[in-house]
């Protein structure tokens, strides 16, 4: 494949979570080829050292660097967070995305108080990440995190919806909605890729005047961005784009869940199983 144009977008998450911002990529590019790479075999990797963290997620973008990828997706918050300086580093000149900084940026532009909340898991919130992309753009604006570590099996479960769902998000929730200082909190950003699943009951919770932002759509806007400039982007109609699904473990069960995540139904031998 000589054409850069027609190469395909690599995207990787440590397990079905960043399906989110595959779909949301395939939305807002349609006539793009994707390759899509779910570490399952190491998932959560939010629960991994930093050094862990580094080296899964060089491997898995080095398989699909060697796929011919003309762009790479880190649609996992924890990589993103902890392994970017270095993937960038190792593929330069490759153009990487990771999920925070288009999500942070929106936040910016989005929050007229200055006042963001962001719900994301354990590492991510530990690693302050959200934290430092939005005070890198906005030094004034005031950002409190928490964890919500339940979201994610509620979402692989496919919980999405109901009391018992909304019940357990206003348990994380409402001592931030209803403390004196939410009071001026008018965005919320959906800090893992897991989590714009349960948008709706979300919404439920915290009421129509905080906007949500959602990382993945916010990730397939940047990403569009920067195949344009770069002249990458696909922009003559010639059907829709294909994807190949790669996982490292459980093919079944990623089929399975994929759903869920990706609004449509995969089969088990549409996934590939690699060694990293």
């Amino acid at each position: 494949m000589n054409d850069p144009i027609e190469q395909p977008i690599g995207v990787f998450d440590s397990g079905v979570g960043g399906l989110t911002v595959l779909k949301a990529l395939r939305e807002k590019l349609p006539f793009e080829d994707f390759l899509y790479l779910g570490d399952t075999a190491r998932l959560p990797y939010g629960t991994k050292s930093a050094h862990s963290v580094t080296r899964y997620a060089l491997q898995a973008a080095k398989l699909l660097v060697d796929r011919r990828v003309k762009i790479l997706i880190v649609a996992c918050n924890t990589a993103s967070a902890i392994a970017l300086p270095s993937l960038l580093e190792l593929f330069h000149p490759l153009p990487i995305i990771g999920v925070i900084a288009p999500g942070a940026d929106v936040a910016c532009q989005t929050s007229v108080s200055g006042k963001i909340a962001v719900i994301a898991t354990e590492s991510t919130v530990r690693q302050g990440a959200y934290h430092k992309a939005i005070s890198c753009i906005r030094p004034e604006v005031s950002v409190v995190s928490i964890a919500c570590p339940l979201f994610v099996a509620l979402a692989e479960e496919g919980w999405i919806g109901g009391p018992l769902v909304e019940g357990i998000i206003a348990h994380y929730l409402d001592p931030l909605l209803k403390s004196p200082s939410a009071q001026k909190i008018d965005c919320l950003v959906l800090g893992c890729t897991h989590f714009p699943v349960l948008a709706s009951s979300i919404r439920n919770v915290v009421g129509p005047d905080i906007a949500l932002v959602d990382s993945a759509r916010t990730t397939a806007t940047a990403v569009k961005h920067e195949l344009r400039i770069r002249k990458l982007l696909r922009e003559t109609q010639r059907g829709d784009g294909k994807v190949r699904f790669f996982a490292t473990d459980g093919a079944d069960r990623f089929a399975r869940v994929s759903e869920i995540f990706l609004g449509k139904p995969i089969l088990e031998s549409d996934v590939e199983i690699v060694d990293l």
